[in-house]
């Protein structure tokens, strides 16, 4: 993510945190965008198949422009336990189902919801206090926070447990297809 975007943000999460002390806050070191959650306990032997299938996919894709756009809540404003900031790029939604495709290809279970491209900010853990953080997302469904050119993929490995999570490179993979 480009430092001007990483700014943007930070700018407008840290006033957030100091209204509702019930969420607990995405560090913006952490701050990253899933096409396809894998799983917990991933067997390995899938990942050589979606390896090789990753490989394909981003050599025939061109970096992208990215736009990070709008705020809310997952599932809903009412009910909330996850803060979001919205990304906007039609290039993103298709490689998004292109690695969906290739996902259940090498054995994975299809993933049962919409693909909803977005960044967590925030996961809530009480809604106590919650209206103040609802009202300023409310404010702000099309706050634009800029654009970010994506020309590169990698696959994390996620560590959950402590304060944060945190997250092991295990590949990376170029855009490299012609523009």
């Amino acid at each position: 993510m480009s430092a001007e975007v990483e700014s943007e943000i930070v700018g407008f999460v840290d006033p957030l945190r100091e209204l509702h002390s019930g969420v607990r806050w995405v560090r913006s070191q952490n701050l990253h965008l899933t096409l396809r959650f894998l799983g917990d306990a991933v067997d390995r032997n899938l990942l050589l198949p979606l390896d090789h299938t990753l490989n394909q996919i981003t050599g025939q894709t061109s970096p992208f422009m990215l736009r990070v756009r709008g705020t809310g809540a997952f599932p809903n404003f009412d009910r909330p336990r996850i803060i979001w900031i919205g990304l906007v790029s039609e290039q993103l939604t298709r490689l998004a189902q292109q690695i969906e495709d290739a996902a259940v290809q090498a054995g994975f279970v299809p993933e049962g919801r919409p693909y909803t491209p977005h960044l967590t900010i925030g996961r809530v853990r009480d809604l106590h206090g919650w209206q103040r953080i609802r009202h300023v997302l409310c404010e702000s469904p099309n706050q634009d926070f800029g654009a970010v050119l994506i020309s590169e993929l990698i696959l994390y490995r996620s560590i959950l447990g402590g304060k944060a999570a945190q997250y092991q490179a295990l590949a990376h993979y170029q855009l490299t297809g012609a523009q």
